[in-house]
């Protein structure tokens, strides 16, 4: 057996095998183990990465322009959510 493809064997065995260490009472680990029931969003008014590449470009002159693209989306969805009609 390739060396390596036993390293990853022994690792997945001792990850999967034996006793989970105790962590005080098994309601707390249970508890632990059971994924909340609800998600916290928090919608913004200003996007943080436009606010950033702004900044950055009044330092410097960006050579690919990467954000150019993201940032006419993020202008072209500002623009429809001011607009009321």
């Amino acid at each position: 057996m390739d060396e390596s493809k036993e390293l990853e064997r022994r690792l997945s065995d001792m990850l999967t095998e034996g006793d989970m260490e105790a962590s005080g009472d098994a309601e707390e680990r249970e508890r632990q183990l059971i994924p909340p029931k609800y998600e916290v969003r928090i919608q913004t008014e200003r996007d943080p990465i436009v606010e950033e590449t702004l900044k950055f470009r009044t330092m410097a002159r960006e050579l690919d322009n990467r954000y150019d693209r993201y940032l006419d989306r993020t202008a072209h969805k500002k623009a429809e959510t001011d607009d009321p009609s």
